[in-house]
């Protein structure tokens, strides 16, 4: 992966991590500014990893569907061309404008990779998509449970401290 693609990531990361925790943060003005900092850095990283995972995890699927694996060996990944939209989707989702808008975007992005990772497998353009779309809602429940997960202990380490 080229650092071009890596900083786009992160950049992306950074703008659906900002969406998610300054809404917080402004709900609860006691939150320092470092805490607020550093949340918001461990956010764009998290968001970037999983952005960098989609098209690995529905090249893995799209592998499994197809009888012969490709011959070139090739992996479906993110190139400048293909990250800029997500970059775009991700910047257009920052203020909360709904998480309606943002599948909307996120489905756009979504299915402008369908045809590069059809034409790299050899599989039909909706199975293609199908498989970016699985990808993409399993990366997004798995992420989902995690913060569920962490925001319970840190409510219960809270609570015991109170106690």
């Amino acid at each position: 992966m080229s650092p071009v693609v890596v900083v786009l990531l992160l950049l992306a990361g950074l703008s659906e991590a900002a969406g998610r925790i300054l809404p917080l943060i402004a709900r609860r003005p006691s939150v320092s500014r470092s805490v607020a900092i550093r949340l918001l850095l461990i956010g764009a990283v998290v968001e970037g990893v999983v952005f960098a995972l989609w098209p690995v995890a529905a090249w893995t699927l799209a592998e499994l569907l197809v009888s012969a694996p490709p011959s070139d060996g090739a992996a479906f990944v993110w190139t400048p061309g293909r990250v800029a939209p997500l970059l775009l989707a991700a910047v257009l989702a920052f203020p909360l404008l709904g998480p309606l808008l943002h599948l909307l975007l996120v489905a756009g992005v979504g299915a402008g990779l369908a045809a590069p990772l059809a034409a790299a497998t050899g599989l039909g353009w909706w199975a293609a998509a199908g498989c970016l779309a699985v990808a993409g809602a399993g990366l997004a429940v798995a992420v989902e449970a995690v913060r569920r997960l962490v925001v319970r202990i840190s409510a219960t380490g809270t609570r015991e401290l109170l106690t």
